[in-house]
């Protein structure tokens, strides 16, 4: 294999972050390796969703998402697997992408976003700010199989993952479990997050292990801004589809233009809506300040009784009921009495009236003239009303930062299963499909198919990109390391002849003796770069030759000679 191509399939056995961002077929090929997996097709048999069979996908989704909320945790610990440095890593990529677009785009490079995240020190809050050296965190993306192993890591109690782990997971699960076709799932990658936007009703976002529909998005609870973070202060890098992908630097495109243009109109309706008085009280909600300036009137006995805002808003904090919506009544009633006045209060707005303004003036805030409108209707009372309608419209119009469609579209030649299809009907469509198509290729390497795949790839990898065995090897004689590895659980985390890297034995504690025998290379290869290494797999036994000879037992049942000069 060339060296090009070499590391693009290398990358789908690690599938770093930075991994995916130069080569961005991986995040599809990830996705269609989780869906390889038994592991998820075996969700469709727990009762859970057995009792779903025949319902909405909508209904499925909901289901799935309090599964994943019960089952993974999310986890940021940027050291799960290992170091690097940026210098390591810029020279890798430079045949594909410069280091002034890494670090114009990527937070590990100095990224730091637009204005917003400044303010609220993104990098601090990601831990990324004490990489401040050359030394940078190995940050990766984990396949179905390592982070349902995280149950094995030291610390944790169930399976984990990262961002763009949990985005490919839930892809992969709502086409499995949920009977959603692919055509529905776009993926979205930002440089500090990843997620996927499903077309069902009026559009979800999935968030991490959380799913936000477009009530969510817009409700004003502290959940739904911090999962705004990303689509609202970032620019999209990358949209993976099943038809293939957009990328924000490179010109070449392989999405369905057409797929790509639809996407863009449904995200943009999902991130827009009407002014309404719910919606209005939902700004107030997450803009706390502005609350002083606006009051509450209800009925009593043919008697108006006024509240202010903040006080209301205080009750609902602790209540299952909303201001302004079909609860409200009920939320009224839990009031004390004693907070309510017969006046109307000075220098407040009454609600009603502002009701009575939005139903007839019917404002479109991305109108000038409505947004005049609303503003000298505020102004006798909030003194800054020129830049409160200008932030309420801000909190109504989200406009994503897309790549720009003057690309370069290439002819679609789309991944295309049928949520009808079986697992091994999916696999026989993909083994077919991967002689003329990349993606689906590289799916296989994510799939750490060993039987059908090139072994160079997987070699490269396990000797260059894991550097957590070696950190953990470090003060270990290489007897010392053996005696370790010996210790271990000789169970791989992988089904059938599917195989770990050296540091997800090493980070689960556990592994075939053929997995450990590539640690064990790892650890010589980083002591001795010099030293020749052979690994000779004979179904059951493993013996790797260097200086001395180590053996190892199998239950993969490979045959191969490999030798790492």
């Amino acid at each position: 294999m060339k060296p090009e191509p070499l590391e693009k399939y290398s990358s789908a056995i690690t599938l770093s972050d930075m991994e995916i961002f130069v080569f961005p077929e991986l995040m599809v090929s990830l996705v269609l390796a989780n869906m390889m997996s038994p592991i998820i097709w075996q969700w469709r048999e727990l009762d859970c969703f057995k009792k779903l069979e025949g319902k909405s996908e909508y209904r499925k989704l909901m289901r799935l998402k309090q599964f994943i909320i019960d089952e993974f945790e999310f986890n940021l610990d940027l050291e799960t697997w290992g170091l690097t440095s940026k210098a390591k890593e810029i020279s890798r990529f430079k045949p594909f992408i410069s280091p002034e677009d890494i670090a114009k785009s990527n937070a590990l490079f100095g990224y730091h976003g637009d204005q917003y995240y400044f303010d609220v020190d993104i990098r601090r809050h990601f831990g990324l700010d004490k990489y401040d050296s050359d030394v940078i965190p190995y940050w990766k993306t984990e396949t179905i199989e390592a982070m349902n192993a995280f149950r094995y890591k030291e610390g944790y109690k169930t399976a984990a993952g990262e961002c763009v782990s949990f985005a490919a997971l839930y892809a992969a699960a709502a086409f499995i479990v949920c009977g959603i076709p692919l055509e529905k799932i776009y993926m979205i990658l930002t440089p500090l997050h990843s997620q996927n936007f499903i077309d069902l009703q009026d559009g979800i976002l999935t968030n991490n292990r959380r799913l936000v529909t477009k009530t969510m998005w817009f409700n004003g609870s502290e959940i739904s801004n911090k999962a705004q973070r990303a689509l609202r202060n970032e620019n999209i890098i990358i949209v993976a589809h099943h038809t293939g992908y957009v990328h924000w630097l490179y010109k070449e495109a392989t999405i369905d233009k057409e797929s790509y243009k639809t996407f863009g109109q449904k995200l943009d309706a999902y991130l827009s809506t009407e002014l309404s008085l719910p919606l209005f009280a939902n700004f107030l909600r997450t803009n706390r300040d502005e609350q002083k300036y606006f009051q509450v009137c209800r009925e009593c006995h043919g008697q108006a009784q006024f509240i202010q805002a903040e006080v209301l808003f205080h009750y609902e904090h602790g209540s299952n009921y909303r201001i302004a919506d079909k609860t409200f009544d009920k939320l009224l009633s839990e009031v004390s009495d004693e907070d309510f006045v017969r006046y109307e209060l000075p220098n407040r707005i009454r609600c009603d009236q502002l009701e009575e303004f939005i139903s007839k003036q019917k404002s479109n805030l991305r109108n000038a003239r409505d947004r005049s409108a609303l503003k000298e209707f505020l102004k006798p009372v909030i003194p800054h009303a020129e830049q409160f309608v200008a932030r309420l419209a801000d909190f109504i119009y989200t406009k994503a930062s897309l790549p720009k469609l003057d690309k370069t579209f290439s002819p679609p030649d789309p991944i295309e299963i049928s949520v009808e299809q079986n697992r091994e009907g999916l696999i026989e469509y993909l083994q077919d499909k991967r002689k003329s198509h990349t993606t689906a290729d590289l799916a296989f390497y994510a799939y750490r198919d060993m039987e059908s795949c090139d072994w160079a790839p997987f070699i490269k990898a396990a000797i260059e990109r894991n550097p957590a065995s070696i950190q953990k090897a470090a003060a270990l004689s290489l007897d010392q390391v053996y005696q370790w590895l010996d210790q271990l659980e000789n169970h791989s985390i992988y089904d059938a002849k599917r195989l770990a890297q050296p540091d997800e034995v090493n980070n689960y504690s556990r592994g075939d003796g053929l997995e450990k025998a590539f640690l064990l290379a790892n650890v010589i290869r980083e002591r001795n770069p010099e030293q020749d290494i052979e690994i000779i797999a004979d179904k059951r036994d493993i013996l790797l030759k260097a200086d001395n000879e180590y053996r190892f037992d199998s239950n993969k049942g490979l045959e191969k000679e490999i030798r790492i000069p």
